[in-house]
């Protein structure tokens, strides 16, 4: 069923305004370019917001947009901001991708403290997977190494993030970053505090890419 149903049966007094991507909220549906600079899974889809989560680290706190469109495909979405703004759109994969991509021996490097401090660490990718095309780069430089964060089920924007242990503190974890050479691309690495490790493909694009939102429900 169409995510535009509900919303065209919605009276004007009803609508609320929705202006720029940093005001989303659960239900909320993007609609994105069919430009053939997206990967064929992001190319003129829509998609609708699921969830929305906080990832807190020492000096900010970021909003992080659970998507899904139609065919049930769930990404991520945050704002990088810097000198200006861009889309980074997260894709998880699993051991067996992370494999065909990386060499595990130089993957493994990343957690390498020394290699860092020496801006040694880098990552080749040794082949491509048909569910990847166009989110990877051949080479990264790491960026990131072990920055803690703090990740909460909870909309920072709506309601307080505890900042207290317990069951409403966030959980934590260490994040690693890899960025190619122009910075378009990425490797995020999330390692928790019980050992889990959680890899995404990263995707910067500018904001215009999204073409249209609609308010949900």
């Amino acid at each position: 069923m169409s995510f535009f149903k509900k919303i065209f049966n919605k009276s004007d007094d009803e609508t609320r305004k929705l202006t720029t991507v940093g005001d989303l909220k659960i239900n909320d549906i993007i609609v994105l370019t069919d430009s053939f600079a997206l990967p064929e899974n992001l190319r003129s889809q829509q998609f609708q917001v699921s969830a929305v989560n906080s990832y807190e680290f020492e000096n900010n706190t970021q909003s992080e947009w659970v998507l899904k469109n139609n065919q049930n495909d769930q990404l991520y979405l945050t704002l990088d901001i810097d000198d200006e703004v861009y889309l980074k759109f997260s894709l998880e994969i699993n051991e067996q991708t992370v494999e065909t991509l990386f060499n595990l021996d130089d993957f493994a490097v990343i957690f390498d403290q020394e290699s860092f401090e020496q801006e040694n660490t880098f990552l080749e990718r040794q082949q491509e997977c048909e569910n990847t095309t166009h989110w990877t780069s051949e080479q990264y430089q790491q960026a990131i190494f072990a920055q803690v964060g703090f990740f909460h089920r909870k909309d920072h924007r709506s309601e307080n993030l505890s900042a207290y242990e317990g069951k409403d503190a966030g959980e934590q974890f260490e994040l690693y970053q890899l960025l190619d050479q122009d910075q378009s691309r990425g490797v995020d690495v999330e390692v928790w505090s019980d050992g889990d490790t959680d890899v995404f493909l990263t995707l910067y694009r500018p904001v215009s890419d999204i073409i249209d939102m609609y308010p949900g429900s």
